[in-house]
C-alpha cells in the first residue's frame, strides 16, 4: 500500500451568499498550507455572522470550525448596529470559546425582541484576538478602518481591555469588556468610556472586610506575589479596611520564593491572613506554612477561589512536602470568588433562569464537556453584557430624538451620542443569569461573592455576600479547628491591681482603734478643761490636734480604696482634703504652741516682763492661718487642676494556660496634669514647717513655763513627725507603681505619727492625774496652792529646801565625826600619863608626844 502525508488543509466551501478571499494561491493548488488564513466575504450589502477568517492548523483542520459563519439576509426595515468584539479563542485564556456562543445566544434574542430596539438590529463583527495584546493591536486597526462603523467595541482578556480602552477614547467608542478582572482597569482617567461586566478583582475586598466585621477582627496581614494586578488589589484593600478602622499590620511580598515571607508572618505574629498568588504559588507558600506552623486553631488564611479544587493535592515538583503535609496546612481556610452564575432562580431581563440558560449553552456548544470549554465560567457574563448594551442603546433611543439625533448617526467624530450611551451604561441595572447587574463608578461590575470554606479537604458554601446591597447571606455551617473564630492577635486580658484585702483590712483596724484613741483623748481634755495643770497646756490646741489626728486616720480609709468600689476620683478628693486639713489641724497647732513659746521665751533680759503676758487669741490665729492656706492651696489646684484617674500599663505576663493569652497588669492613679508640680509645691511648704518645727523644738527644749506646760512633749511629737513625713514622702512616690507597698508605707507613717502623737500629748497628762489625784476643781487647786505664786516658785523652793537638809546633814555627819576622834585622842593621851614612871617621863614621852601632836592636824583635816 501506497502512504501519502499531505501537510496542510483541503480548501473549504464559503458560506451562503458569500464568497472567500484567497492570497497568493495559484490556481493548482488544492491543499492550503499550514498558518494558511482565508476570509469569508458576503454579496451585496449583507454582513459575515461568525468567524470572518480561518486559519489552516497543522492537523488538517481550519480553526472555528464548530461556529459557522454565515451571511443572513438583513432584516427589513431595520437598521444595523454593529458590535466590533474581539474574542480570544486560544491563547493564555481562550474564554471565546464558550463566551462566543453565549453573546450571539444573547443577540439573537435581543434581535428578535419587539420591545428592546425595535427599529434596530445588532450584528456582531468580531475576531480571534488570542488574548493578545499584539495580535489585538492589529485586529483593532481592522475594525475601525474597515466598514461598516462599529459602535460599542467588546474586547476580552484584561491586557487586550487595556490596549483598547486606552485607545477608544480617541474614537468616541464605548468599550464593554465581559472577561477583564485586573484591577487597573478601574481607572476612569486612563479608561473613561470604559465598562465591564467582569468585576474587577477587588470586588473581593469589600467581601474580607465584610468577614472581618463579621468575626471581630481589627488586626490582619497579607501575603502576595509581586505581580501587577496584586499589587492593585492589595492597595485597593489596604484602603478599604483603613475606612473600616482595620490595620494592615504585616505586609509581605515574594517574586518566586515565598520562603522568607511566611517566616516573617510567623514572626510578627501574624494571625489572619490574606493571601493574594496564583495557584502554583500557592502550593509553595502553604508548603512553607506547614514548615513554620503558620496554621491551626490561632490562625485563618484568605485566599482566591477560581483555584482547582484539589490544587493543594496536584504534586508538584517545585515543592518538598506531602499531599498530607499540604492537607494539613490548607485546612479551614476561606475563599471569596465572584458569583458568576445567579444561584437564585430569577428570570430577569433575557426571561431565562440560569439554570434555563445554561442548558441552552449547552446546546449550543454542541455537547462539548464544559471543563474543557475555555470561558465556560465566564460565558453568563458575555450573555449579560449583550443585554446591558442593548438595554442601554434602547434607552438613548428617546432622548437622541429630542435632540434630532439617531443612533445609526453615529460617527467616530460624534461625541453626543457616546455620551448618551455611556448615561445609559452608567445607569444600567437589571437582573441577568450572572446576577444582578450594575457597574460602579469606576465602570465596574458590582456582583455577588461566595463565600467558601475548606472543611474536611472540600470546599463547602458558607455564605453569599451582595456588595450592592451590603447584604451578607450567611449558611452558619463554618467549622473552625478550634471552639470558634480566632482572635486577631495574641489575646492581651487587662487585669487591674487590687491593694491586699488583708493588708487593707489590718491597717483600717488601726486606723480605727488610732481614731478612738483620739476620741478618748479628745474627750479626756475636754471634760478636764478646768483642771489648772490641763488649763496650762493649752487644752483648745490640743483638742484640735486630736481632731488633725483622727482627720489623718479617716483619710487612711479612702487611701485604700480601688478596684470595684473606685469609679470615679471623688474619693481621692476627699483623701486629699482629709489629709491636707488633718495635718494643719494636728501639726498646725503642735506648731504653733512651740513657736510661741520660742517668741516668748527667748527674748532678752529686757523683754522678761512680755513673758508673763500670752493671749490665746493669738495663737487661735495662727492656727487659722496655716489651715487657710492649706484650704486656699487645696481649692485652687481642685478648680485650676483636678484629680483625674490615670491607667499605668505595666509589661506584659504570660500566664501558665494558654500560651495564646497575655496578661496586661494595670494600675490605677489619680492625678492632674500637672501632679509634680502640685505635690513640689505642697511638699516644699509642708517641708519647711516640718524643719521649722524641729528648729524651735531644739531651741526650746531647755525652756519651763506654766503658760505652756507640755511643750517638751510636743517639741518630741514634731521630732517624730517630721522624721515619719520627711521619710515617708519621697518613698511613697517611688513605690507609686507598687500598690500595696506604697499603701502600707502612707499609712503605716500616718498611723505612726498619730499615736505618738496622741501618746506623748495626753497619756503623761492621764497618767498625772490618775497618779497625784489632782482631779481637783480650779477653785480647790488654787486654796491649796494659794501661797505659791507660780508653779515654778514652788518648784525651785523645794528644790532648794531638799538642798539645804541634804547639806545640814552632811555638816551635821562631819561634826559628829569631829567629836568623835576627838574623844578618842583624849581617852588615849589619858591612859599613857597613867603609865609613865617618874623620871623617864623627859626621857621617853618627848619623842612621842612630838609625834601624837604632829598628827592632830591630820586628824582634824
Amino acid at each position: 500500500s501506497i502512504f501519502v502525508l499531505v501537510i496542510g488543509c483541503a480548501i473549504i466551501r464559503p458560506p451562503r451568499d458569500g464568497g472567500i478571499r484567497y492570497r497568493g494561491l495559484t490556481q493548482e493548488q488544492v491543499i492550503l498550507p499550514v498558518d494558511y488564513e482565508i476570509e469569508y466575504i458576503c454579496r451585496g450589502s449583507r454582513i459575515i455572522v461568525g468567524p470572518k477568517v480561518r486559519k489552516c492548523l497543522p492537523d488538517g483542520t481550519w480553526t472555528d470550525m464548530s461556529q459557522h459563519s454565515r451571511c443572513p439576509t438583513p432584516h427589513s426595515g431595520k437598521k444595523k448596529l454593529y458590535i466590533g468584539a474581539l474574542f480570544p479563542m486560544s491563547g493564555g485564556w481562550p474564554g471565546g470559546q464558550a463566551c462566543l456562543p453565549s453573546a450571539q445566544m444573547a443577540l439573537d434574542l435581543v434581535n428578535n425582541r419587539s420591545d428592546i430596539l425595535p427599529d434596530y438590529e445588532l450584528e456582531l463583527i468580531y475576531y480571534d484576538s488570542m488574548c493578545d495584546p499584539g495580535e489585538a493591536t492589529k485586529l483593532l486597526y481592522d475594525l475601525l478602518y474597515t466598514e461598516p462603523i462599529k459602535i460599542v467595541l467588546m474586547p476580552g482578556c484584561s491586557s487586550v481591555s487595556t490596549l483598547v480602552a486606552e485607545a477608544a477614547r480617541m474614537w468616541n467608542l464605548i468599550v464593554l469588556s465581559y472577561g477583564s478582572s485586573s484591577p487597573a482597569l478601574s481607572n476612569r482617567q486612563r479608561f473613561p468610556t470604559f465598562f465591564r461586566t467582569h468585576p474587577s478583582a477587588t470586588l473581593h475586598n469589600p467581601t474580607r472586610v465584610k468577614l472581618f466585621q463579621k468575626w471581630n477582627w481589627n488586626k490582619i496581614a497579607t501575603i502576595q506575589q509581586t505581580t501587577e494586578v496584586f499589587t492593585s488589589t492589595l492597595d485597593d484593600l489596604e484602603q478599604r479596611v483603613k475606612e473600616a478602622g482595620i490595620e494592615i499590620s504585616v505586609r509581605q511580598s515574594f517574586l518566586t520564593d515565598p520562603a522568607v515571607a511566611v517566616k516573617n508572618l510567623k514572626r510578627q505574629d501574624a494571625r489572619i491572613i490574606v493571601g493574594l498568588f496564583y495557584e502554583t504559588e500557592a502550593r509553595k507558600v502553604f508548603c512553607e506554612v506547614f514548615k513554620e506552623k503558620l496554621y491551626g486553631k490561632k490562625y485563618v488564611w484568605f485566599l482566591i477561589g477560581w483555584y482547582a479544587d484539589n490544587w493543594f493535592k496536584i504534586k508538584d515538583p517545585a515543592i518538598n512536602c506531602t499531599v498530607e503535609n499540604m492537607t494539613e496546612a490548607v485546612e479551614g481556610h476561606i475563599t471569596t470568588e465572584i458569583v458568576m452564575l445567579n444561584p437564585e432562580t430569577v428570570r430577569g431581563a433575557s426571561n431565562l433562569t440560569s439554570q434555563e440558560f445554561l442548558g441552552a449553552l449547552m446546546n449550543r456548544l454542541g455537547g462539548k464537556n464544559p471543563e474543557e470549554t475555555g470561558g465556560f465560567q465566564e460565558a453568563p457574563l458575555a450573555y449579560d453584557a449583550v443585554w446591558a448594551l442593548a438595554l442601554a442603546l434602547n434607552k438613548t433611543v428617546e432622548p437622541l430624538k429630542t435632540k434630532g439625533r439617531r443612533l445609526e448617526d453615529f460617527n467616530y467624530n460624534n461625541h453626543d451620542i457616546t455620551a448618551e450611551i455611556y448615561r445609559a451604561l452608567n445607569t444600567s441595572s437589571f437582573e441577568g443569569v450572572s446576577g444582578h447587574v450594575v457597574f460602579d463608578a469606576q465602570g465596574s461590575r458590582m456582583a455577588w461573592t461566595l463565600i467558601e470554606q475548606l472543611q474536611g479537604g472540600s470546599y463547602k458554601k458558607i455564605g453569599y455576600y451582595d456588595m450592592t446591597k451590603g447584604n451578607l447571606s450567611w449558611y452558619g455551617n463554618d467549622k473552625w479547628i478550634g471552639s470558634g473564630p480566632p482572635a486577631d492577635q495574641t489575646v492581651v486580658i487587662r487585669e487591674f491591681r487590687f491593694l491586699s484585702q488583708n493588708l487593707f483590712i489590718s491597717v483600717s483596724v488601726f486606723a480605727s482603734l488610732g481614731i478612738l484613741l483620739g476620741i478618748v483623748c479628745l474627750t479626756f481634755n475636754i471634760y478636764n478643761s478646768n483642771v489648772r495643770y490641763i488649763q496650762n497646756s493649752q487644752p483648745y490646741l490640743n483638742n484640735m490636734t486630736a481632731v488633725g489626728c483622727m482627720l489623718a486616720l479617716a483619710a487612711v480609709f479612702p487611701l485604700g480604696i480601688d478596684g470595684p468600689h473606685h469609679g470615679n476620683d471623688d474619693g481621692d478628693d476627699f483623701r486629699l482634703w482629709l489629709l491636707g486639713l488633718g495635718f494643719s489641724l494636728a501639726y498646725g497647732s503642735m506648731f504653733t504652741k512651740i513657736w510661741w513659746v520660742h517668741t516668748l521665751f527667748t527674748k532678752k533680759d529686757e523683754k522678761k516682763e512680755k513673758k508673763k503676758h500670752l493671749e490665746p487669741w493669738k495663737l487661735y490665729a495662727t492656727v487659722g492661718v496655716l489651715l487657710a492656706i492649706d484650704v486656699l492651696s487645696l481649692m485652687i489646684w481642685q478648680i485650676v487642676d483636678p484629680l483625674l484617674i490615670t491607667i499605668e500599663n505595666f509589661t506584659t505576663e504570660a500566664p501558665k494556660g494558654d500560651l495564646d493569652v497575655l496578661i496586661q497588669p494595670q494600675l490605677k492613679h489619680c492625678s492632674s496634669k500637672k501632679m509634680n508640680t502640685w505635690l513640689g509645691v505642697v511638699y516644699g511648704y509642708k517641708g519647711l514647717l516640718l524643719l521649722l518645727g524641729i528648729f524651735l523644738a531644739y531651741e526650746t527644749k531647755s525652756i519651763s513655763t506654766e503658760k505652756i506646760n507640755d511643750h517638751r512633749a510636743v517639741g518630741m511629737a514634731i521630732y517624730n513627725v517630721a522624721v515619719l513625713c520627711m521619710i515617708t514622702a519621697p518613698v511613697t512616690m517611688i513605690l507609686s507603681s507598687q500598690q500595696n507597698a506604697s499603701f502600707a508605707f502612707a499609712s503605716l507613717a500616718i498611723i505612726f505619727s498619730v499615736y505618738i502623737t496622741l501618746v506623748v500629748l495626753f497619756v503623761p497628762k492621764i497618767r498625772r492625774l490618775i497618779t497625784r489625784g489632782e482631779w481637783q476643781s480650779e477653785q480647790q487647786d488654787t486654796l491649796k496652792t494659794a501661797s505659791s505664786t507660780n508653779n515654778n516658785d514652788e518648784e525651785k523652793s523645794r528644790q532648794l529646801e531638799r538642798e539645804n537638809r541634804e547639806l545640814q546633814k552632811i555638816i551635821q555627819q562631819k561634826e559628829e565625826r569631829v567629836s568623835e576622834l576627838r574623844s578618842q585622842l583624849a581617852e588615849r593621851q589619858a591612859l599613857r600619863s597613867r603609865r609613865r614612871p617618874s623620871g623617864q617621863t623627859q626621857n621617853h614621852t618627848g619623842p612621842r608626844n612630838h609625834c601624837h601632836n604632829s598628827r592632830l592636824p591630820l586628824l582634824y583635816k
